[in-house]
């Protein structure tokens, strides 16, 4: 009779440790992985279960086990972009995931203006719906979350793209997917993760915030809503963390209006922020953001700041900026309808700097240096090679002050890459500003046709009350 009840409780302590294997979201069928890397593979079984990987692209089985805390991890190594493909997992149980591809995988985060989606009035996407499925793009939104600590799953399913699944997705993300499909020729994967209205503070780990004065004062400006999360961290822990094992080629952003309320801290805060996603992806992955467009803000000069900030933030290694001011249509709407050229400026960005196929002029002119000389303003300008122009007989947004900080219209002679500023009424020059407003819009362009970058040579105090 002993012996059977030791029999029995052994039986039933096997059991115990023996359990099915479980992966995250971010590990499905039809998802893309990303090409010639080391990929991670993970997820949960049964403490020390034995676990057998096989890729069907070379045939390689590897084995590893499960850890006494019931989770487990493995590499892969990827080929070229191609497929389909499977991957087989066996332990107490069998999952085979189906119709995998390889390519290029990219991060799509940030607030409502890389959220907004055809369901949002991005109605250009309907003209793609017939040719959707003739393309190898992956889709996979991650489901809006929070937690108060890093999670290691997050909702949502990689599907493949059509005319039904890309109504609710990121169009800026599609139309950037797009244009990488059609000029790289291999599989795309697209993670599309943000929340309209979320500040940075939101998608940055919370010890990173609350660790620094300047950060914790400024997140207290994020008053909470009933529509989106305003605390440190939170979206990051829920909508990022449980993905950072999942290897990208880089990420897009388009995220700042609702940094308005404390401007200065914003280039550092994004500083951390990329920096955190970096150091937890280990990787040194491009990131590619978008300037905020023209806005009609409760405030004068808020949004003038966090697009100056925007700029400071191009002196961090392996980034990008894209200007969007001259799309938009209505300086009265926050949300600017046209997606579609946002998306292809970013995939410009991505073309030429991350896969090396560089098409002229794909920068916009960023303000470089400037030199006063008698009653004229020199202003030098970087990535202008081709020269600059002005679209309309009158300069539009230009200003000129002397040292009485007075700012008068200003004429425009252009000269190559440099802009000569001045005005009768300003006599002794010393500072120049363009576009430097919230809802601003001014006409000098590159020759390629990318728009300057609104910016202003002093630094001098800007009165933001009402």
């Amino acid at each position: 009779m002993k012996q059977y009840l030791f029999s029995v409780l052994l039986s039933l302590l096997a059991l115990s440790l023996s359990a099915s294997i479980r992966l995250p979201n971010v590990l499905g069928s039809n998802m893309v992985l990303q090409q010639q890397s080391t990929t991670k593979l993970w997820g949960w079984a049964g403490p020390s279960e034995k676990i057998k990987v096989t890729t069907s692209w070379d045939g390689k089985t590897i084995e590893t086990s499960a850890d006494g805390n019931a989770t487990w991890q493995l590499n892969v190594e990827t080929p070229k972009a191609g497929g389909p493909y499977t991957i087989l997992f066996e332990g107490e149980n069998k999952i085979v995931l189906e119709n995998i591809l390889i390519g290029e995988v990219w991060m799509c985060s940030g607030q409502s203006n890389m959220e907004w989606s055809y369901n949002n009035g991005i109605k250009s996407i309907k003209e793609d719906f017939s040719q959707l499925e003739k393309l190898n793009i992956r889709l996979l939104k991650v489901e809006k979350s929070t937690s108060k600590t890093p999670q290691d799953n997050s909702m949502g399913n990689w599907t493949t793209c059509d005319s039904n699944t890309i109504k609710a997705f990121s169009a800026v993300g599609y139309y950037f997917g797009k244009k990488l499909n059609q000029d790289l020729n291999v599989p795309i994967g697209l993670i599309s993760s943000n929340w309209g209205g979320t500040p940075a503070e939101v998608w940055t780990p919370v010890d990173l915030v609350e660790n620094n004065a300047v950060f914790k004062e400024a997140s207290t400006k994020n008053k909470p809503t009933p529509w989106w999360p305003v605390a440190s961290g939170y979206a990051y822990n829920a909508m990022i963390a449980p993905i950072v094992n999942y290897n990208i080629a880089g990420a897009i952003w388009y995220q700042g209006e609702s940094n308005r309320d404390a401007p200065s801290s914003y280039a550092e805060l994004m500083n951390t922020m990329i920096s955190a996603w970096r150091k937890n992806w280990n990787k040194d992955f491009p990131f590619y953001y978008v300037q905020i467009a023209p806005y009609k803000y409760e405030r004068p000069y808020i949004g003038a700041l966090v697009r100056e900030a925007q700029t400071k933030n191009l002196s961090i290694p392996k980034t990008g900026m894209v200007v969007v001011s001259d799309l938009v249509s209505d300086t009265l709407n926050i949300h600017p309808t046209n997606k579609r050229d946002v998306g292809l400026r970013l995939a410009n960005l991505a073309l030429a700097e991350t896969y090396d196929i560089k098409k002229e002029g794909y920068k916009s002119p960023v303000f470089r240096s400037f030199a006063v000389k008698g009653s004229t303003v020199t202003v030098d300008f970087d990535y202008a090679e081709s020269g600059l122009m002005q679209k309309g007989e009158q300069p539009k947004e230009i200003f000129i002050a002397g040292a009485d900080q007075i700012f008068r219209p200003a004429t425009v002679k252009i000269k190559g890459n440099q802009i000569i500023v001045s005005s009768k009424e300003v006599k002794v020059p010393a500072a120049v500003r363009y576009q430097f407003s919230n809802a601003g819009i001014g006409n000098l362009f590159s020759k390629t046709g990318l728009p300057v970058a609104p910016f202003r040579t002093d630094n001098w105090e800007v009165d933001t009350a009402n």
